[in-house]
């Protein structure tokens, strides 16, 4: 995305919080808010209008929810997916873990910085994950007391001790800088690495990788 502005969508029945987030973000040089929905109708409206870079979504809104815009603007029946964000409250784990299953690729608490959710906006317009350390840490333990969700299938090809090591940190919430800070090593190679143990452990993203390694004792 360099050189070019992140144009975003901003969705919440709050208008004060939209007021908000449009301060944050329009602070950065390179994001822009380009339009906002007090609901989830007027949301899918106009994200299929403007083709925005980013929809920063609340779940709980008039008519169509978050979860279900999520489907409809990322689900894996729609053929040019959105990139969708997810603010979420600590109490709203059960509606995180449906947001992920229809699409969305980022997770944020509503307390969260202002550094944080403008790194989230800026890690889904260039097709990558942020989800909160908090959100990943209650997100898994509620993944981890579903009844119906059986534990994953060890991965076939077996991981490398630093994929491991990547895989571990990402179970513990931490963001991909974290990770490069802490192994010392370069954002890409930690991207490489990620990548590899998502396609090793079959997972479709960064929460999926976490709930792997906590499923199989990686983490």
């Amino acid at each position: 995305m360099t050189g070019m502005t992140i144009r975003v969508l901003l969705a919440d029945d709050q208008s004060t919080l939209r007021a908000a987030y449009r301060m944050i973000l329009d602070s950065q040089p390179d994001i822009e808010v380009v339009a906002e929905a007090a609901d989830g109708t007027a949301a899918v409206a106009e994200a299929r209008r403007l083709r925005p870079d980013v929809c920063l979504l609340d779940i709980r809104m008039p008519g169509t929810d978050g979860l279900e815009a999520t489907r409809l603007l990322a689900g894996p029946d729609v053929a040019q997916p959105l990139k969708v964000v997810i603010a979420t409250t600590f109490d709203l784990d059960e509606y995180v873990h449906g947001a992920l299953t229809n699409g969305a690729c980022g997770f944020v608490l509503k307390d969260c910085s202002p550094a944080l959710l403008i790194e989230a906006v800026r890690a889904a317009a260039v097709g990558d994950s942020l989800i909160s350390p908090s959100v990943t840490v209650r997100l898994l333990r509620h993944m981890a007391g579903l009844p119906t969700r059986p534990a994953a299938p060890l991965p076939f090809e077996p991981l490398t001790p630093r994929e491991q090591d990547v895989v571990a940190m990402v179970a513990k919430g931490l963001t991909n800088d974290e990770v490069a800070t802490a192994l010392h090593v370069t954002l890409s190679t930690v991207k490489t690495h990620l990548a590899n143990s998502q396609r090793k452990l079959g997972a479709r993203n960064r929460v999926e990788v976490a709930a792997r390694a906590w499923q199989n004792g990686l983490a």
